[in-house]
């Protein structure tokens, strides 16, 4: 029988609180989605917990922590690669040629059928996406020619360098991944961290020391296309250096909110080029003027039901294609600051340990958790950035173009002037891009999934070496498929959470068979906290 005061058992924990810290204490998903699995041989139909994959941890912890894993064994498996990753396209097979010989009669029975109007165009139309659909099945990359013939091309810009940007070496880039070795037995790669320009002095907090004359504006715009920079960043170093530079990079905000990079670069450069390369890099954006508000919140554009008009005169908002027709130079020039840390580091030494922590050290949190405004000049100055931020277009197809007087590509009448969904106009990221985690091609040769596929596979041989073996069901004799709302043989939450902690019990119990028959007893004289950690 329960005792003490009303306020006392109020202190007590939630059942559903416990069971959330017990499924975290021993990795399980807390918020998992339920998929419903049908086995076409019996019939039978069940209800499986599917891990949320979130990557921030105050989300999902288990799942934030998985990720974390995998990107350190990511980062770690191609920093200091020995031997070249080989990357030989195979032969295509007689079954690629055959239905691309099929494609190739659909595509022209389909352009004669369109181009006379006849009724076959549609049905000759998906004919071909089936086909498509079919090699990428055989594994095949690439993008095929489209059915309705080539689309128009962008208007090209001038690649010459600008006059005030330093000129770059060329050399002709070699198909080479692997750094250089230096006496006979040392391969260095580097630790490279980049950032962005100054826009005003800062107090130590990240806050300017004058708001009045920081340029929000410049800090705005440069954070949206700090991606693109960060490429040309890479192109230009490729160029210079004459080989095929790897890198795994994070992307993470000063505490004066500006994006910054640290990266992981197979192979060993100069300290002095990367500065070259850096002063030399620049990205010009070829966007129609967007510094003068057209249009403000209480008086915007109109659908009339086929584009956006002027409220008043009912005249329509130049397009797109107009736009950027009339455009004689770049509207903005993105470049990075002056200072470039670099670094060199040995494969397996503690350093390079320290800096792949550092690397994936904020990957599970949020961008406002690296970032809190804890004081009333921090919370200023994210607002000043976040207004800006909101008349900032981050794409061609951007609402924020309307404001401008300009119709973005892809409107229709479920378009909102001036409101877009993109991360760059949120209050909790503060323009950061996107991506967080840039990872080169040819980093390590295998993608995420394949990385978690060989975690998977250690651990099957591990139970197989002592005799447990995990049969994969046959995927091709099930059904998945979302739980439709109001399904009332939907399990709750609890009960599918004490099912899979069950179950992970049974493999973690499992798995330290497997270690200890592997690895022996330890000794005796340890501890039993000792003991867990060895």
């Amino acid at each position: 029988m329960t005792t003490g005061t009303r306020a006392q058992r109020m202190k007590q924990p939630l059942a559903t609180d416990v069971i959330a810290a017990t499924a975290e204490q021993h990795g399980v998903c807390v918020r998992p989605f339920t998929m419903e699995v049908g086995d076409l041989d019996t019939g039978e139909l069940r209800y499986v917990p599917v891990p949320c994959g979130s990557t921030v941890e105050s989300v999902c912890g288990p799942c934030a922590r998985k990720a974390r894993a995998l990107r350190m064994a990511q980062c770690r498996e191609g920093w200091h690669m020995v031997d070249e990753p080989d990357f030989t396209p195979d032969e295509p097979t007689p079954d690629h040629t055959a239905l691309l010989e099929l494609r190739a009669d659909l595509v022209v029975a389909y352009q004669e059928a369109a181009g006379s109007g006849a009724v076959e165009a549609d049905e000759l139309r998906d004919e071909i996406r089936s086909v498509d659909e079919e090699l990428r099945q055989l594994g095949m990359r690439g993008r095929l020619p489209n059915p309705d013939g080539p689309e128009k091309r962008a208007p090209k810009r001038s690649t010459k360098r600008r006059q005030d940007a330093p000129e770059l070496p060329r050399r002709r880039v070699e198909k080479r991944t692997v750094g250089r070795e230096y006496a006979g037995r040392f391969r260095p790669s580097m630790f490279v961290t980049l950032t962005l320009d100054s826009y005003g002095r800062v107090r130590d907090d990240g806050t300017p020391v004058d708001s009045s004359t920081y340029d929000y504006r410049r800090a705005a715009r440069d954070a949206v296309h700090f991606a693109a920079l960060v490429d040309r960043w890479w192109q230009n170093l490729r160029r210079v250096v004459g080989w095929d530079v790897q890198y795994f990079a994070t992307v993470e905000p000063q505490k004066r909110c500006a994006p910054h990079l640290h990266a992981a670069l197979r192979g060993s450069v100069p300290h002095e080029v990367l500065r070259q390369v850096t002063a030399a890099t620049y990205h010009q954006v070829w966007w129609p003027a967007h510094d003068e508000l057209v249009y403000d919140r209480g008086h915007l554009p109109v659908w009339n039901g086929v584009r956006f008009v002027d409220p008043d005169t009912r005249a329509p908002l130049t397009t797109w294609a107009e736009a950027i027709d009339d455009l004689d130079e770049p509207r903005h020039v993105v470049s990075f600051g002056r200072q470039v840390h670099s670094k060199g580091v040995l494969g397996g030494s503690p350093e390079a340990g320290r800096h792949i922590g550092y690397l994936t050290k904020y990957l599970t949190k949020s961008t406002g958790e690296v970032v809190e405004a804890g004081t009333d000049r921090q919370r200023a100055h994210h607002d000043r950035l976040h207004d800006q931020l909101q008349v900032t277009p981050c794409s061609p197809r951007c609402a924020i173009w309307l404001l401008y007087g300009i119709e973005p590509l892809g409107t229709n009448s479920r378009t909102h002037p001036g409101h877009c969904k993109g991360r760059a106009h949120r209050r909790t990221t503060l323009g950061l891009p996107g991506r967080r985690v840039l990872v080169s091609r040819k980093w390590s040769g295998k993608t995420l999934a394949d990385h978690r596929a060989d975690r998977k596979a250690f651990v099957l041989e591990s139970l197989a070496a002592v005799g447990i073996t995990k049969p994969e069901p046959d995927r091709t004799r099930q059904t998945w498929s979302k739980v439709q709302p109001g399904d009332p043989y939907l399990p709750p939450r609890d009960h599918l959470l004490m099912h899979a902690i069950a179950e992970r019990l049974t493999w973690r119990a499992e798995y330290d068979k497997a270690l200890l028959a592997a690895n022996g007893p330890p000794p005796t004289d340890l501890s039993a906290t000792d003991r867990l950690v060895a």
